[in-house]
């Protein structure tokens, strides 16, 4: 019986210690406090972000919108049609000027493997002529490029043979890489090798026959794959800043489950291959994820508990908010009545406070200046200005009450030091 009693309590506190520990290792971060803002440094990144897909349209064959028109119709739910969403593709110069009127200093934007590469081996030199002018009048207007090599938008021939589940993508994806490093070296110095890989697992575990085990073969592959690009990179660009973003929501304990086994797993494995991180953050509740994008829960106050974490975990690392914004219903007001001024106000104060704190938070980029096709709808608008994409033929750029907003935080290196958050920590 003794024997029996030292085991069983041995396995309890086995069982306790394990407790503990994920207690420990999931812990939620506490509230903030609210103190004055000190100005952001000079020479900090201020930008707008943007994918190829979401923001050029177009009927280019590629394995996200294909995998978006499945979702779609086993959903039963109609889908707006991608037509050329706002049109960036032929409107890019237009944009440039938007961006550059707002005072940012970089643009991120998506260079569409789908595009440059439609059919394996065969290289659209016109496509590519379209990136070279939309580099070019970047470069023109004194804004800095930062370039998203895969933003989900790999061609439809490598969906058919498997994707990121195929090892064989990697060797195709380091052709490509190469191929965009070599012809933008030296103008482009930041990139991305991927954007939220987590969202690559999520959706091969979801599909049938493929699981978890299609998940594990999928994060294998994008781990190599962005640990030889930053090589490769590397070795044509000696100061190149590479990394791969992730999307965060880790204010929960569920949210930060799906966070830890996911965006940091993966992270671990690529840390000594980054050279900064990339922090995509809209919402600090992964369950309202699944709801609709305007009615995600803001709290801006998140994304400074992000910043903390990220520094204390990877603290040789600097961070950039590579996405942030909030998403309205057609431009209509939210039920939680946070407007976008008041969101975009509250996040750069937050990134203002861990600066002060010593984070080493290198820049902010607002998802997005325009709105963009999400996906299967046009009714998230995330833009600075908003497109009305099905009724208005001639896209025009509509600023909202955000466009001053971001102009003057952006003159003036942040909000004012008398600024309070709008949304309670």
């Amino acid at each position: 019986m003794g024997t029996f009693l030292k085991i069983t309590a041995a396995i309890l506190v086995g069982v306790l210690a394990l407790v503990v520990s994920l207690w420990l290792w999931l812990k939620l971060p506490a509230a903030p406090d609210v103190a004055a803002a000190k100005p952001l440094p000079v020479g900090f990144i201020w930008g707008v972000s943007s994918s190829a897909v979401q923001s050029e349209g177009g009927s280019v064959d590629s394995a996200v919108l294909r995998l978006n028109r499945k979702a779609v119709s086993a959903a039963e739910n109609p889908e707006d049609p991608l037509g050329h969403s706002v049109d960036f593709r032929h409107r890019y110069r237009d944009d440039i000027a938007l961006a550059h009127d707002l005072g940012v200093n970089t643009f991120r934007l998506g260079v569409s493997w789908a595009r440059v590469e439609p059919r394996k081996g065969q290289i659209d030199t016109r496509e590519l002529a379209y990136y070279d002018d939309v580099i070019r009048a970047l470069k023109d207007a004194g804004i800095r490029p930062l370039i998203t090599l895969e933003h989900f938008d790999q061609p439809g021939w490598i969906a058919d043979q498997g994707g990121w589940g195929n090892p064989r993508t990697v060797d195709d994806f380091l052709a490509y890489v190469q191929l965009i490093v070599e012809r933008y070296d030296p103008d482009v110095r930041w990139w991305l090798s991927f954007n939220e890989t987590s969202l690559y697992m999520i959706a091969a575990a979801a599909r049938a026959g493929h699981g978890l085990g299609g998940a594990a073969k999928i994060r294998h592959n994008l781990i190599d794959a962005h640990r030889r690009s930053y090589e490769l990179i590397h070795s044509l660009q000696p100061d190149a800043m590479v990394s791969s973003n992730i999307a965060w929501a880790g204010d929960t304990f569920a949210s930060r489950l799906v966070e830890k086994l996911l965006d940091w797993a993966f992270l671990d494995q690529i840390a000594d291959r980054i050279d900064y991180i990339g922090l995509d953050y809209y919402t600090s509740d992964i369950s309202g994820l699944a709801g609709k994008d305007w009615d995600w829960r803001q709290e801006p106050a998140g994304l400074y508990r992000a910043l903390h974490e990220l520094s204390r975990h990877y603290p040789r690392l600097p961070l950039l908010v590579t996405e942030n914004g909030m998403a309205t219903d057609n431009a209509a007001p939210r039920r939680d009545g946070v407007r976008r001024e008041d969101a975009l106000r509250d996040s750069v104060y937050w990134v203002q406070r861990a600066r002060a704190d010593g984070i080493d938070v290198v820049g902010y980029m607002v998802w997005s200046l325009t709105d963009n096709f999400e996906w299967g709808s046009y009714s998230p608008r995330f833009g600075l200005y908003t497109v009305n994409v099905l009724t208005d033929p001639a896209l025009t750029r509509i600023p909202t009450a955000a466009v001053p907003v971001y102009r003057q935080i952006i003159a003036n290196a942040g909000v004012a030091p008398a600024y309070r958050p709008v949304v309670d920590p």
